[in-house]
């Protein structure tokens, strides 16, 4: 019976912790704490761990952990402030490595990739807070995109290191990414949509944007579907402002329309129109000039060329799948203006000279600008758009009412 209990005292004397660096270790780990030299910290506690591995639970040893412990909350604490956003945002994401590579040691690596993430996100934001919002807004959107995905980019490198073969924390990654790209289209979408810039520089800086995306696809990163989803909604906004713009110009120089050919008055001005009708594709368009400087066409079909190629050519710069509807019918919606005016004013006119320019006119819109524009949508989109192609085969034979004098438009 003496033996039995003398047996657990037997044990406690299997761990010998009179060892003078166990005697030491508690005052050891204040001094690492309070020197900030939280490698020595953690080399410490390694080193007591690998010591009582294999070791019994003794009561000496219950207690020596229970001092340790209480150092291990201590330089945990430490640890969580040196990663809070106002000591570390300056030394960009390499600043925080160090107290996270110590978190992981301490077997706390959700917390340490928690405070990682968090404290990139406060970097983020006060990186796009302290840009100066002046000059034009393209240079504001360069400035803007540059630094929110350089910040991107240097984060996610940043946490592959630290984060090596911790794939638990790469989905907490991703929502991150997610979160962040949140944050930098608010501050987009203020710049470009809020302010209404017009359609080529909001295209503009879209293109920008969707540039800097595919930089990401360098780590794996692929981010453009978010930035699509994201940006949907205010590019479909855009589209449909700038298709009602063109809507009422169109209106407006309708209802002014005499049908009259037009005079460029010099070369020079015929040669610029010629050019402008070469960049929107137009290759027929010496067929309709005549001598001088008369172009056989009206001014309100010429006009209507320009703008409503241009628009294409902006809209193909946004486009993205979400969008192939909405600028598909705004197209519809843009040419159907165009086109009933022509078929209206082809059944109102009866002077047959004035019948037969408009006539030419019709012919132009029918036979060179529809299929341009069904060729650029396709070219632009990957896929033919069978409204366009309906649209133009209905065109010649498109009558609101043969009886009525009165324009649907």
């Amino acid at each position: 019976e003496e033996e039995e209990e003398e047996e657990p005292s037997a044990e406690e004397e299997v761990v010998d912790l009179s060892l003078e660096w166990i005697q030491e270790l508690p005052e050891d780990l204040d001094v690492c704490i309070a020197q900030r030299d939280f490698e020595g910290a953690v080399d410490l506690l390694d080193k007591l761990n690998e010591y009582l591995v294999d070791k019994p639970v003794s009561q000496p040893v219950k207690e020596l952990r229970a001092k340790v412990d209480e150092r291990v909350r201590q330089l945990t604490d430490v640890l969580v402030f040196e990663l809070s956003p106002d000591r570390s945002l300056r030394g960009g994401p390499r600043a925080t490595r160090r107290a996270v590579s110590q978190l992981i040691r301490l077997g706390q690596s959700t917390k340490a990739c928690e405070l990682f993430l968090k404290n990139r996100a406060a970097a983020v934001q006060t990186a796009i807070r302290q840009l100066r919002i002046e000059g034009a807004t393209l240079l504001y959107i360069h400035k803007l995109c540059h630094v929110f995905f350089t910040s991107l980019l240097e984060t996610a490198r940043e946490f592959e290191t630290d984060f090596a073969g911790n794939n638990g924390c790469y989905s907490a990654f991703v929502v991150w990414a997610r979160s962040s790209m949140r944050m930098f289209v608010d501050a987009f979408s203020k710049q470009v949509f809020d302010s209404k810039e017009s359609l080529s520089t909001a295209a503009e800086c879209v293109k920008v944007a969707k540039e800097h995306c595919k930089q990401l696809s360098e780590i794996g990163l692929d981010l453009t579907f978010i930035i699509h989803a994201l940006l949907v909604k205010d590019i479909k906004g855009a589209l449909q402002s700038y298709k009602d713009i063109i809507i009422e110009a169109t209106k407006h120089r309708n209802s002014e329309e005499m049908w009259r050919k037009m005079n460029l008055m010099t070369p020079e001005a015929l040669g610029k129109l010629r050019e402008e009708m070469r960049s929107c594709g137009v290759g027929n368009f010496d067929q309709y000039t005549g001598d001088d400087c008369w172009v056989n066409l009206s001014y309100t079909v010429v006009a209507f060329t320009k703008q409503t190629m241009a628009f294409l050519e902006e809209a193909l710069k946004l486009y993205f799948p979400e969008l192939h509807m909405v600028l598909l019918e705004s197209l519809v919606e843009i040419i159907l203006v165009a086109v009933q005016h022509v078929d209206y004013s082809l059944r109102c006119e009866q002077d047959p000279e004035k019948k037969a320019f408009i006539r030419q006119n019709a012919s132009f819109l029918y036979e060179t600008v529809l299929p341009v524009v069904e060729k650029r949508f396709e070219e632009g989109v990957g896929k033919p758009a069978k409204q366009l192609q309906d649209l133009r085969n209905a065109s010649r034979l498109m009558r609101v009412n043969p009886e009525s004098t009165t324009s649907v438009v």
